[in-house]
């Protein structure tokens, strides 16, 4: 989370005028939100106007006090996006008081107003995760119901579920293989976070470096088979969040099993991995 209006006014623009070129330069292909052309065609000269400026230095300046309310913009949409309603007449009026020489709070009262906003935000943030990370919970667990009655599904003692599209007829990998694979990884609502297929690139990786279910799952499937993987939380990230992949979610992969790394052409079939039939069900 980035830190909230913790900048003075004079901190602030020093900043802006020195580091946000690069940020200016990689916003310029962005559309402009609906809301935000319009209050900036009411308050801007025309497209093909021409501006002038009778120094550098007054440039300069013009373009220092666009930077900061761009920045200043952006962190007030944020805040209005977690549920705070920070007016900005009261955040223009703070900077009108400080370069007038007239502020209502001392710095130590400034830094203290911002250090409890950083502790509001932080509360509404870890609040929505929360709430968030329950919710997900509770998809998955209806979603691997759901998948359990399909024909062919397999639970295994972990909770991992497959089911069997092809059967290949190669070798097993073991769990210190390395494998490559065609994948396409799914949240239960079928956004997909990660394909292989998109890349056109088959991916290869130690079985013993990814997520539990995996290292499980792909020891099932014999060289040229296509399974279905169904891997609750605990067999995944858990409650680890990532921008692709939401806490606490249930992840459905499509797995082929290209090829084991090394010479594996002469290594008969490995045997089931022992899953003694209480702990192992199996939908008809």
């Amino acid at each position: 989370m980035k830190p909230v209006l913790k900048m003075s006014v004079l901190a602030a623009t020093i900043f802006l005028a020195v580091g946000c070129q690069d940020d200016n330069k990689a916003d310029t292909n962005k559309p402009a939100e609906p809301a935000k052309v319009e209050q900036v065609a009411a308050k801007t000269p025309a497209a093909d106007a021409k501006v002038e400026f009778k120094t550098e230095d007054q440039k300069a300046a013009y373009a220092i006090g666009a930077s900061l309310a761009q920045y200043l913009s952006a962190n007030l949409d944020q805040q209005k996006e977690l549920g705070l309603d920070l007016n900005r007449q009261d955040v223009l009026q703070g900077v009108e008081d400080v370069f007038a020489g007239k502020s209502r709070l001392t710095e130590e009262q400034t830094q203290q107003a911002l250090q409890e906003l950083d502790q509001r935000v932080a509360k509404i943030v870890e609040e929505k995760a929360k709430a968030e990370a329950e919710k997900n919970v509770k998809a998955g667990e209806e979603f691997r119901t759901k998948f359990s009655k399909e024909a062919g599904v397999v639970t295994t003692k972990t909770g991992l579920m497959y089911k069997v599209e092809k059967e290949g007829t190669g070798p097993k990998p073991t769990a210190t293989d390395t494998v490559e694979v065609h994948y396409k990884g799914m949240l239960t609502d079928g956004t997909v976070f990660d394909s292989s297929y998109q890349r056109n690139q088959p991916a290869t990786f130690p079985l013993n470096q990814v997520i539990p279910g995996w290292t499980e799952g792909v020891q099932l499937m014999p060289v040229g088979s296509k399974f279905e993987f169904v891997i609750p939380p605990q067999l995944a990230y858990g409650a680890q969040a990532n921008p692709s992949i939401p806490a606490n979610s249930t992840l459905v992969f499509q797995v082929e099993l290209l090829g084991i790394k090394g010479d594996k052409t002469a290594k008969p079939a490995a045997a089931p991995a022992e899953k003694p039939a209480a702990t192992e069900t199996k939908t008809q």
